[in-house]
């Protein structure tokens, strides 16, 4: 597959034993649902995807993204976003320095602010630029870190529970939100989660691990 996320064979281990193998292929504006209770390896996947996997598993298997073989690419050349439970906002910068971190290096401040001013008036956060993150609401915190790492331009994302601390309401509207920014950039997803109204709003193929 020259577009999208393809996981070829993956399969990770931890102390030997195989926790969770799966081979699939995710279009760009697709969206695939890794679900399982908690410690059945859903986000051990995804950082085995990002480079990041902890020295205490060990994985098999390979991770193209758009046409290019990843598994053992630098964890900052692999062009993948990710969004946590936690949005993970740098407390000491304002929300307009937080955005400018997913920014590439160069071009001129005012370019540069441009790109900052238009990521926040996509997600009706248009004035925010110089507010405290401590501030924000939860959902405010959700879209901030959302609109970061697309400014970083990747090529696939990873959502590992990231509506998990939102209320119902305001979960259903993020999620929404989340997808359809993902959607417009052609994005390949693969979402890890426990919670089937994920599942059923993602609208994508399902894997489901563990009992």
């Amino acid at each position: 597959m020259d577009k999208g996320l393809s996981l070829r064979d993956v399969t990770i281990f931890k102390q030997g034993k195989a926790l969770l193998s799966v081979t699939h292929d995710i279009g760009s504006g697709e969206v695939l649902t890794v679900m399982g209770p908690s410690g059945v390896g859903k986000s051990t996947l995804l950082a085995f995807i990002t480079g990041t996997l902890p020295t205490d598993f060990r994985a098999e298997g390979e991770v193209w993204l758009d046409g290019h073989n990843i598994t053992n690419a630098a964890p900052h050349q692999r062009r993948v976003g990710i969004l946590f439970q936690d949005d993970l906002l740098f407390p000491h910068l304002s929300v307009g320095a937080n955005l400018a971190f997913g920014l590439k290096p160069g071009g001129s401040s005012a370019a540069r602010q441009a790109k900052i001013n238009e990521a926040l008036q996509e997600v009706d956060l248009d004035g925010f630029a110089d507010r405290d993150p401590a501030t924000l609401s939860g959902g405010q915190k959700t879209r901030v870190a959302l609109m970061r790492m697309l400014l970083s331009e990747p090529c696939g994302l990873l959502l590992d529970e990231p509506f998990s601390r939102l209320d119902a309401a305001l979960r259903a509207q993020v999620r929404d939100m989340v997808f359809a920014r993902a959607k417009a950039r052609s994005l390949p997803v693969l979402m890890v989660t426990h919670d089937s109204d994920d599942a059923q709003a993602a609208g994508g193929e399902v894997i489901t691990l563990g009992d």
